[in-house]
């Protein structure tokens, strides 16, 4: 269509019309354009939005497909200048048709083929994209899926560069035990020639061993990492030149491309290297002819996970709060749990309004609100643009997407309990439970899914270790790469375990330990309802250190690692303290 101010350009290759003058539009057939034929339009269908030639018309009406579709004749014909030139993105399954469409409802980018055969306007509520693309530049859109995008780059950058490293390490210690060989071969004489050659294919095998790894990690990664940064350019230089149409696709082909480049860091092969030394063998110096060996390589096994942050002092400054209470509440705010997309986004639950609301962090307001039929209590990020939200009163798993800066919902999960706390880690939900007391693991469709061959965290009595009750309230729950972190107000206990269900640590210095936020080097902020303190716990979960005090009931917190500030809300019934996020600067 013809934007305003503007007059459509006279010429348009594989566009839908050709212009003779400002004034005179020819109007071609869009399938047999595409084809590479130019015939003059006789029709138009309303429901593949496209114009057809005599012969389509035909097609049209026979086929199985389209033959309920609705056509104009000639004299209805649409008058719309050609898109062709800006939407010219093959469709991934049928490669002869350009996208022109999106499904709501699905979720997907569509050419007419993909609407005609699979998302009928009768199913689906499909949308021709130059309709909806309008506010898509510099959108919250772009800015999340941007930012995932980039985050996945440096997720697979970190790990290719951890490898690296090891692998070096092991690969300078096996030289190490190589020079002690030499010189204990010195010791001996010529007729442990043998051995020697033994003890180093021993070596070279574990060597290339290491390199074989390192390569099938680096070669991944090198693939994935250029990938992303093509798609990183693209989309920053299209929404730099304003083309919406191709930016709406090209977003919405990066988020496919992040859902497959996380599958495959999920899937990348886990190796434990060793650090080897050469243990020499004194005894051959007498009895080499009996041994069969010149010795034994030794090895002190790590792996890539991080070190153990010791807690530093953190300086704390009040910045101020945000107001989020908003003419169409009916109560006082109570924030009970939270989570931040990107830095300027944050996303809350407001139980006793039965809402989900968007915060812009930038210009310290409610951008959107979700009404809810119950009350939500904690919220987690699933994606770049999902949420997950636990509804403890209906018994289920409400999740939420987010388009066009509005929060959307969409389907649910009936799980069997009063699910409280949620948090997502690589496409898995752990859900803490309250009657009957309990931890459930669960992928995206409901299932209930099982940790080293035993059905550890999803009995329905309270879950038992060593014949110990190790949990009364878990009412919230936080998870990364190794570890389950749940706070337990009953047991006044913050308690670790790792993804099979071991309890690897805990931390009893809190009196009553509820909402927690993790942060970028492996610590937990936690409130402390009771001590009216947020407290920040080690990594190695055996320390804990007070960095804000003299609070008032906090409740939910979360951490922004990239602006360093700390969010929290309260629980008083005091609307001049509940009714505001309370933000703290900690450097």
């Amino acid at each position: 269509m013809e934007v305003p101010g503007k007059k459509a350009s006279k010429q348009f290759s594989t566009s839908t019309t050709t212009m003779a003058s400002d004034e005179d539009l020819q109007i071609y057939c869009q399938p047999c354009d595409e084809e590479g034929t130019r015939l003059p339009a006789h029709g138009y269908c309303s429901d593949c939005k496209e114009h057809l030639c005599k012969t389509c018309i035909k097609v049209h009406k026979i086929n199985t497909f389209t033959k309920k579709h609705t056509l104009m004749d000639a004299t209805n014909l649409p008058k719309v200048a050609g898109l062709s030139d800006v939407l010219t993105t093959p469709c991934l399954k049928h490669s002869r048709k350009m996208i022109k469409f999106y499904c709501n409802d699905h979720k997907k980018i569509l050419c007419s083929v993909c609407v005609a055969l699979e998302h009928q306007a009768t199913t689906c509520k499909v949308n021709y994209i130059p309709d909806i693309s309008g506010d898509i530049i510099d959108s919250k859109e772009y800015q999340v899926i941007l930012n995932s995008v980039n985050t996945t780059y440096d997720k697979f950058q970190k790990i290719y560069k951890e490898v690296k490293n090891i692998t070096y390490k092991s690969s300078s210690s096996l030289k190490g035990a190589l020079v002690d060989i030499k010189k204990f071969r010195e010791e001996i004489n010529q007729r442990l020639d043998e051995l020697e050659r033994q003890a180093e294919d021993a070596v070279t095998v574990i060597e290339q061993e290491n390199n074989k790894h390192l390569k099938a990690v680096e070669t991944t990664c090198e693939e994935v990492t250029k990938s992303l940064k093509i798609s990183s350019d693209k989309i920053k230089q299209l929404n730099t030149t304003k083309e919406a149409e191709k930016l709406f696709i090209d977003l919405k082909l990066a988020e496919k491309t992040i859902k497959d480049m996380q599958g495959k860091l999920l899937n990348l092969p886990s190796f434990d290297f060793k650090e080897h030394n050469f243990l020499s063998n004194d005894v051959i110096l007498n009895f080499f002819k009996a041994e069969k060996s010149m010795g034994t390589l030794t090895h002190t096994t790590f792996n890539t996970e991080c070190q153990p942050v010791k807690l530093q002092y953190r300086k704390s400054s009040h910045e101020g709060d945000i107001c989020v209470n908003t003419l169409k509440d009916k109560t006082i705010c109570w924030i009970t749990g939270m989570t931040l997309l990107i830095s300027e986004l944050l996303i809350i639950t407001d139980y006793n309004n039965n809402v989900v609301k968007m915060v812009d962090t930038s210009s310290q307001s409610v951008s959107d609100q979700l009404q809810l039929d119950s009350g939500p209590w904690d919220i987690t990020t699933v994606s770049g643009t999902e949420l997950a939200v636990t509804l403890p009163n209906k018994q289920t798993i409400q999740f939420i997407s987010i388009s066009s800066n509005k929060l959307i919902k969409e389907q649910t999960l009936n799980v069997f309990g009063q699910c409280h706390g949620i948090s997502c880690y690589q496409g898995k939900l752990v859900v803490s439970f309250l009657n009957p007391t309990k931890l459930q693991i669960l992928d995206m469709n409901g299932t209930i899914l099982n940790i080293g061959g035993q059905n550890i965290f999803n009995r329905p009595e309270n879950i038992h270790f060593g014949g110990k009750n190790i949990f009364k309230w878990p009412e919230y729950i936080q998870c990364n790469r190794n570890s389950i972190y749940v706070s337990d107000k009953g047991i006044k206990t913050v308690t670790i375990l790792n993804w099979q269900g071991d309890v690897i640590g805990s931390y009893s210095g809190t009196s009553c330990p509820v909402g927690m936020s993790l942060s970028d080097d492996g610590t937990v902020f936690v409130c402390d309802r009771v001590r009216n303190v947020i407290e920040e716990i080690s990594s190695y979960y055996s320390t804990g250190k007070v960095v804000l005090q003299y609070l008032k009931r906090p409740v939910a917190v979360c951490w922004c690692g990239e602006a360093k500030k700390l969010y929290f809300s309260c629980n008083t019934w005091d609307e001049n303290i509940d009714n505001f996020l309370h933000i703290h600067n900690l450097s």
